[in-house]
């Protein structure tokens, strides 16, 4: 007989993406999902469908937006790794013949529901491949769900058993239950078997209306409450079986596969099992009994089998095993180890226990902070750091971690200093492939060691219920904490042979990120002095001016409304004031973001107003409000938390508070400046590189006009601006001067002559004009951004000066933005990125001089392109004059690299 298998494109997509390893394709691309749904397709036509259909969503609001505008409303955007497979997505499935169904104004859903029905009606059995629990709704006689990532199939009896309602009862269910992922608020602490119970009584979502007062207790209270919206619910996930298409079931037949396409493809992504199979070799899936296709697996290559076999952990709590251990650890060449602990702030964090390792597979957990009742008896921790810090404390002895800066704090702040930290895996991931994957060990051991990890909460729990380390039960504390130490091992076995094989990475992670570790620690460890005082005193002045903005709006509009929700400003900005709605959300209702705002900013003063507004209230929130709470008790300073790991450029990030991001170019933001403060008889020194990202340009492209400048001292935006607008430099108007900077930065970031055009103010073509002249007065800065783009199609990736490597997974995409994006980050990447080396360089130089006289100089903050220092008021020359020529001899580039200079009491009077 006759089969109709629907596939559900959109569901199986984002469940591939976070069901599978975040694996990379031979270029760095990302390729997990794809993955997957390679291999549920080849599943797929294993089983010989007669009729088939690749059912995704379409772009654009449906009509359930229109029902309810908040339907979804709370889903985040789709990531950058998974929007990046979509195109290669659908290359594959349209190659390997598969009908592709996308309809506009309804989901996925409702076509795959509209043609089961009608395959239903016509007698034919349909299969719908999905993981989607909505579709069960579908279940009958001659319809079942499939779910390939599992290999499972669910009729009208496991509706049944999975839901304990009839598939016919399923929408009901879905109603009263809600659905947090499509934002649809059901009935509050009704969950699936409150709604199941329910519906077994009264049997129908009616039913349970008509009797809601008969329910009784708290949950019958929610249950009337949500009475009003209870039969929109029902609207929202009930599958839409009319829907109108142009193909009948019978008409959805697969096309001959475009091999020649395929190869291409599964070779471009790394698929090697499909192309075997595409080749006539072996196959790569095969079916379970009983017709269930085999669930998809990484297609990995197969790890080292040492490597990936369980370990063999002990736990330590005498002293004979303590001094076997330490003896282990003093014949080791290296030394993993892993602190565990009662906080995640690593300044305030107790010690609990420490792990080791120093052969894959073998690893020891020394507790000595756990105290449940009953614990068994632990060594004392004193008399433990006492027995490592031969261990610890020796320079010549090789350590090893997993974000080790970490521990590196845990264990100054017990009194170790940790010398001879010389590897860490998070960095050689990052290193090796930082756009590719998170570098956490359960990511990288999941991908490169085909290892699963246990997890915090299965040993600790989660939720409320989730219990302090140093609770946990000794035997599972080791399980989980020795195998820190041995998967950190086993990752850098094979993370730095990756290293190995790619010298310039390995000069990266040898000669910059490493070194920077025990310098941010450092710094991390200073903090930086703030004046709590002068910052309430700021959020109490913001608090005025918010409140003045409010009341101010509240006269424009005639009326009260809301500053802070988007629906009531809406409503006032588009229906009542009718202004232009420029810009749009994603489902194409009207934007009140801050672009939205600023584009309507010069049509009404209540836009201009609500941005001022909305101004105040984040530095209030951000730092006058947020930042006194998190001073330090212990130290009565500011500790920031930098990240190495974070940016793909190699640029720093920094969190707990965020030091980076407090604006600069507004009076408010350098009045919060004010408050980062030098004690008495210090002095806030602030050195910060001058154009550097121009000044990398100049050197990259080789320009001569760009090189002049630079060489001959000149405001380098003001001999732009001569040359490009041909009048003498002493005759270049303010004007000239701010369009030749935007010209030297914006292009610098890829900008249009439609950004630029929007930035100064002025009309698209004569913006593309001034960038026609600047291309003119600088050819070689046209011929070296046109070299970038050929490069980076031709590698994947761009490099830094130093060799620090960007993947660019779509620069050859087909889809016109993403392309013109990676090309953007192809130019870019280069100075952003050989810029955080720099700076990076220097750091671990500069820390090298002021850890000689620590006592009267100290570095407390990196700021993007800036370095800021504490100092004796006396030794501030002297730390000028050598922090400024290291700074500028970090880097040997075609034009020199000038640092500028600022001395005050706090951060602001340093710029």
């Amino acid at each position: 007989m006759s089969r109709l298998v629907l596939i559900d494109g959109s569901s199986y997509l984002y469940r591939a993406f976070h069901a599978l390893p975040p694996l990379t394709g031979p270029d760095g691309s990302p390729t997990g999902a794809l993955f997957g749904i390679v291999n549920m397709l080849r599943a797929t036509l294993k089983e010989n469908p007669d009729y088939t259909a690749f059912v995704v969503d379409a772009s654009g609001p449906t009509f359930r937006d229109a029902l309810y505008p908040d339907y979804k409303a709370n889903r985040p955007p789709m990531p950058d790794e998974l929007r990046a497979q979509v195109e290669p997505m659908m290359r594959i499935v349209e190659a390997l013949g598969f009908p592709i169904l996308r309809v506009p104004g309804v989901e996925a859903d409702d076509v795959i529901g509209t043609l089961a029905l009608q395959a239903h009606a016509a007698g034919i059995p349909v299969t719908i491949s999905t993981g989607d629990k909505d579709f069960a709704q579908l279940v009958r006689p001659g319809i079942t769900l499939t779910n390939t990532m599992t290999g499972s199939v669910t009729d009208e009896a496991g509706v049944v058993e999975k839901f304990g309602v009839r598939p016919d009862q399923v929408v009901d269910l879905l109603a009263l239950m809600g659905d947090t992922v499509d934002n649809v608020p059901g009935v509050d602490k009704c969950g699936p078997k409150t709604a199941a119970k329910w519906l077994a009584q009264y049997d129908s979502l009616e039913g349970v209306i008509a009797h809601a007062a008969d329910i009784g207790g708290k949950i019958g209270e929610n249950l009337r409450a949500a009475l009003g919206r209870l039969p929109l619910n029902q609207a929202l996930v009930t599958i839409k079986t009319d829907v109108p298409l142009e193909q009948a079931p019978q008409q959805l037949k697969l096309r001959p596969r475009d091999v020649d396409a395929l190869r291409e493809l599964y070779a471009r992504y790394g698929f090697n099992a499909a192309l075997r199979e595409l080749e006539g070799g072996a196959p790569a899936s095969s079916a379970k009994a009983g017709g269930r296709p085999a669930p998809a697996v990484a297609e990995e290559t197969a790890p080292d089998p040492s490597l990936s076999a369980p370990g063999e952990y002990e736990c330590v709590t005498t002293r004979e095993a303590l001094s076997a251990w330490v003896q282990r650890l003093l014949a080791a060449d290296l030394v993993a180890f892993d602190t565990e602990t009662d906080s995640l702030d690593p300044l305030r964090a107790n010690l609990v226990g420490l792990s080791f390792a120093v052969e894959p597979g073998k690893a020891c957990y020394i507790p000595v902070g756990h105290d449940y009742p009953g614990a068994p008896a632990q060594l004392p921790r004193d008399e433990v750091l006492d027995a490592l810090r031969p261990v610890l404390g020796d320079a010549a002895r090789r350590k090893l971690g997993q974000h080790g800066k970490y521990d590196i704090h845990v264990l100054r702040r017990h009194g170790v200093d940790v010398l001879g930290y010389a590897e860490d895996t998070m960095l050689e991931s990052f290193v090796f492939n930082a756009g590719g994957l998170r570098h956490d060990m359960d990511t990288l051991a999941r991908k490169y060691l085909g290892y699963e990890t246990i997890k915090y909460e299965d040993v600790a729990g989660k939720g409320a219920k989730q219990i302090p380390f140093s609770s946990v039960a000794l035997d599972d504390a080791t399980r989980y904490a020795a195998e820190d130490a041995d998967v950190t091992l086993r990752l850098h076995r094979v993370l730095s042979a990756k290293l190995a094989a790619e010298p310039s990475l390995e000069k990266v992670y040898r000669d910059i990120e490493m070194p920077l570790v025990p310098v941010l620690a450092r710094m991390e460890a200073a903090g930086v002095l703030v004046d709590v005082a002068e910052l309430r005193r700021q959020s109490a002045d913001l608090g005025r001016r918010m409140l003045a903005a409010q009341q101010r709006a509240h006269e424009i509009a005639g009326r009260a409304f809301n500053l802070d929700s988007p629906k009531q400003l809406g409503a006032l900005l588009f229906d009542e004031l009718k202004l232009p709605a420029l810009v749009k959300t994603p489902t194409g209702a009207p934007s009140t973001n801050e672009e939205a705002l600023e584009a309507i900013a010069d049509q009404h003063e209540l836009p201009r107003l609500i941005l001022e507004y909305r101004g105040l209230a984040k530095l209030r929130n951000t730092y006058t409000d947020k930042l006194p709470e998190m001073v330090n008790p212990d130290t009565g300073r500011l500790h920031t938390s930098y990240h190495q790991a974070g940016a793909a450029t190699g640029r720093l990030s920094s969190n707990d508070p965020n030091l980076q991001n407090i604006p600069i170019r507004t009076e408010d933001g350098r009045r919060i400046r004010t408050a980062f403060i030098a004690p008495p008889g210090r002095r806030i020194v602030a050195c910060d590189y001058s154009q550097i990202e121009l000044r990398i340009m100049a050197h990259l492209s080789e320009d001569a006009g760009l090189l002049r400048a630079f060489e001959s001292g000149q405001d380098v935006h003001k001999a732009t601006a001569a040359e490009v607008f041909g009048v003498p430099l002493d005759q270049v108007s303010g004007d000239q001067r701010r369009a030749a900077k935007a010209i030297n930065f914006g292009l610098m970031y890829g900008m249009s002559a439609w950004g630029l055009a929007r930035q100064l103010g002025i009309g698209r073509g004569e913006a593309q004009d001034y960038i026609a002249l600047y291309f003119a007065r600088y050819p070689g800065v046209r011929d070296f951004m046109e070299r970038v783009r050929q490069q980076a199609r031709e590698q994947g990736y761009v490099e830094t000066v130093f060799g620090r490597r960007l993947q660019l997974n779509e620069i050859n995409s087909r889809n016109q933005a993403q392309r013109a994006g990676a090309e953007r980050a192809a130019i870019n990447a280069p100075m952003q990125g050989t810029a955080a080396d720099i700076i990076k360089r220097a750091m671990v130089s500069v820390d090298e001089w002021v850890q000689a006289h620590r006592a009267r100089a100290t570095m407390l903050l990196q700021v993007h392109d800036e370095l800021v220092f504490e100092a004796e008021a006396g030794f501030v020359d002297t730390l000028v004059a050598e922090v400024r020529s290291r700074m500028e001899s970090a880097a040997n580039l075609r034009v020199a690299l000038v640092v500028d200079v600022g001395v005050g009491e706090n951060w602001d009077q340093a710029h």
